[in-house]
């Protein structure tokens, strides 16, 4: 499957850079602080596995099944976190239909593996990230649907999809390994193209 082209997405706080391991060493250092909001989120937990996260995502780009980001705090200049695109769909049309796409405009695409050093979350960080994959998504790819997904659990991850216009789907039962070490239930939600203009909308407003 083809990898998809690497882009850089630009906010005014944030930096969402082409992960590189290049980036391990910044990686680690966000990761390498309180984890008390990581339990529920699959995180690095040392310098090497700071590096085997990074190839890992990079193995997924270059099959074509994902495209991974370093967050990069821009007033800082300074890494805080992780997210990607994944689970990268390319439908099959009816042969000669209009709507088949070239390999790199997907049709939809999930936006997740995300996590933040504690000391960005809460800053708008996170909120303007999603704003910037959202609108890559929807406006150059134009995407029919995205999708986003959190243990079960994770009542606060599940409050901030929510809160940017993400609508529950379902729950996933016994879906897949959980960060903690069991079986976690996957509270699946997605937001599709007829929403986006009021999902952007609010997303903006919020960060004003």
């Amino acid at each position: 499957m083809q990898s998809l082209p690497p882009v850089t997405l630009v906010g005014e706080r944030v930096r969402l850079e082409p992960l590189d391991l290049a980036h391990a060493a910044g990686l680690w250092a966000a990761a390498d602080g309180p984890r008390g909001t990581f339990v529920l989120t699959h995180v690095p937990a040392s310098a090497v596995e700071a590096h085997r996260y990074i190839e890992q995502a990079l193995a997924l780009r270059d099959a074509g099944a994902a495209l991974p980001f370093a967050i990069v705090d821009a007033k800082e200049n300074a890494v805080v976190g992780s997210t990607r695109f994944g689970n990268i769909e390319r439908w099959q049309w009816p042969a000669g239909d209009r709507r088949q796409r070239p390999p790199e405009q997907p049709d939809a695409v999930e936006i997740g593996w995300t996590w933040l050093a504690e000391r960005a979350q809460r800053t708008g960080i996170n909120r303007e990230a999603k704003l910037l994959l959202l609108s890559h998504a929807f406006e150059t790819w134009q995407c029919h649907r995205v999708t986003l997904k959190t243990d079960a659990r994770n009542l606060r991850s599940r409050a901030g999809i929510e809160g940017i216009g993400g609508k529950l789907d379902g729950i996933l039962r016994a879906h897949m390994p959980a960060a903690d070490g069991g079986i976690r239930d996957t509270a699946l939600y997605s937001i599709v193209a007829g929403e986006w203009p009021a999902v952007k909308a609010r997303l903006v407003e919020r960060l004003r």
